[in-house]
This record gives structure tokens, sequence and C-alpha cells, in this order.
């Protein structure tokens, strides 16, 4: 089988960044470094290897080109004031927030393939989701390492037993915060971050009414639903709400509408998405002969979250704060 030609111009490239990285890391920290320990040449720290959803990543030095694929990733990394390393973004599940929004290359509209992420010359992949890296995809982590490229998932989104938050908490997603800020050599950034998040967290008021809650991500025949052990259930705990399926160990999970209705939740949260919008799940609420009757549906109690706000990461303490909000605003059952 022919080698692709941009796998030729980008091998030697690679190659040349390989051996510049390695050399590099061996030695002293550059003069220069700024007081607050960002990458602007800082090596100190570096290089150190991390267990990242089972595959060890050993960082010689601050990636500079970097591809990211999924919101979380994306934002996390604009978050932290590093938009600039971005080389170019796929499989984004929603605009990005004003406050960090720039123009940013966008390689795919969904999951990327192997040679245009390779194209751009990146020594870094960061992915929100395991299955980001595949051979059909943006290409196999073994594969992306022997060319040079480190690759990394949002660690919240690990699945391998041992790795797979169980549960997912808020302590958890600042340590994530902190890991990639040591990463991209952006601790200071990362600290204050987590410092701001923290501070966002204890401010927020749960509602106190005990009211109980589906997390209604997708799907008609059956519904796909929050679980009780990733962040449905952390940032509906958060906001005061009892998930009605907390004892299903999955972070999401397929559930039949029969259950549904037997749990009879107070509200129902709506997963706000290009392909699944609120107004189609509306709609299918509002048509089946069961869930129709229930008292949620009929007295429209929803609360809406954008899809790319559902998933751990950066805008996890946004959510809570949103569900709180919102239920403040919602009549009492």
């Amino acid at each position: 089988m022919r080698t692709p030609a941009v796998f030729l111009r980008t091998l030697p490239v690679l190659a040349a960044a390989s051996l510049l990285l390695s050399g590099c890391g061996g030695g002293p920290a550059p003069a220069g470094a700024g007081p607050d320990g960002t990458a602007e040449a800082t090596a100190s720290g570096f290089p150190f290897t991390v267990d990242n959803c089972g595959t060890k990543v050993t960082v010689s030095a601050p990636p500079e080109r970097v591809v990211t694929i999924k919101s979380t990733s994306t934002e996390l990394l604009l978050a932290l004031g590093l938009g600039d390393r971005i080389v170019g973004t796929a499989f984004a599940d929603g605009p990005v927030p004003e406050r960090w929004r720039q123009d940013l290359p966008v390689i795919a509209e969904q999951l990327p393939a192997q040679e245009p992420v390779l194209a751009l010359e990146p020594d870094f992949v960061y992915a929100g989701w395991e299955s980001n890296f595949s051979a059909d995809g943006a290409g196999e982590r073994a594969a992306l390492g022997k060319l040079g490229i480190n690759t990394y998932v949002s660690p919240a989104a690990c699945r391998e037993p041992g790795y797979q938050p169980d549960p997912l908490t808020f302590d958890g997603l600042f340590a994530d915060i902190e890991e990639a800020g040591r990463i991209f050599g952006a601790g200071a950034q990362a600290d204050r971050l987590v410092a701001e998040q923290r501070k966002q967290l204890e401010a927020v008021e749960p509602d106190g009414k005990g009211l109980s809650a589906l997390w209604y991500s997708s799907g008609s025949d059956t519904p796909y639903v929050g679980g009780g052990t990733g962040a449905p259930q952390l940032v509906m705990k958060a906001a005061g709400l009892r998930n009605i399926a907390a004892d299903v160990d999955q972070a999401w999970s397929p559930l039949s509408w029969e259950a549904v209705a037997d749990r009879n939740p107070d509200v129902i949260v709506l997963v706000d998405s290009s392909w699944s919008s609120v107004k189609k799940k509306i709609g299918v609420l509002e048509q089946h002969p069961v869930i129709s009757q229930l008292d949620a549906v009929k007295e429209a109690r929803y609360l809406v979250v954008p899809f790319a706000a559902s998933e751990a990461g950066v805008r996890s303490v946004e959510t809570v704060q949103s569900l709180a909000d919102q239920l403040a605003k919602l009549e009492a059952p």
C-alpha cells in the first residue's frame, strides 16, 4: 500500500521536533522564565509522565502545536489562555462561550480523520473521549506516539476499569484542570482557574425542595439518560436535585420510558444540541402516551442545558449555577 504524501511530509518534521524536545527535556530551565510559572521559556518540572486512561504519556516540554477534539478539551485550553497553542479543532458540541471565543481553525465538524490531523504537524492531540482515538478517526494512540505525537484524553471521560471516575467529583475535575496546567506549563493559570471555580461553586445556593429529576440526553424509542456516576449526577446533586437514575452505575445509560414513568420525576433536564434539540425532545415527551401524562410534562417543568456544558469539564460549575437559577424561577410542584 502506498504511503500517503502527508505522512512523507510530516515524518521528517516530527522527527526533528522529537529530537529538539528530547534535547530540551534533559537540560536546565532556560533563563527568563516568567514568575507565574507559565510555559514561556519554562522547562522546570519537565520531563514527567502521567498515566492517562491507562496510557503512559511522557511530556518533555509544554506542547506548542495542539489539535483539540470535542468541546471539553478546546474550552479548557481557552479558559487557561492557551488558544494560541491550538492549531486545529474538531467535533465541537456547540459554540464556545463568548468570554473565551476566538478564531480557531476547524478541521472537521465531526471526528477528524488521521490525514488532516497529521497535516497540521501537531505535537499533541487532546481529545474529549477515548473513542476519538481510533484507526478510523484521529489515529490510534500507540500509532500517533510512534510518530512523536503525544495524546491525551480528558480524565473525566476515561472508561477503562480503574480509571473511570466512580463517581465523578468536583475535586476530581479540579485535579484534571491542574494536571492540564502542568502538562502545558500553565500551572499558575490552572491554579487561578480552580480557585475561581471553587469560589463560584461555594456561592451556589442549591434548591431546597428535594425535587427529583430526569436527565434526558437523547433518544426517542428509549431515552438515553444521566446515570449515577458522571457529570449529570454531579451537577444535579450540586444544584439540589435527586437524580431518578442515580442507581444506574453509568455516567449515561438507556432507561426505559416505563422506568421513567414509575419514578415520576418532578422536573426534566433537557440537553439541547443541534442533532437533538429541546423542541424535538419536548415533542417526544408530549407525544408519548404515558410520559405525556406526567405532571412534569403537563406543567412543562423543564430545565435546559447546552450539550457542550453537559459533559464534565471547565463548564460544569457554570452548569450547576444555571440549574439552580432555573429552579429558582420554576413554580414548585
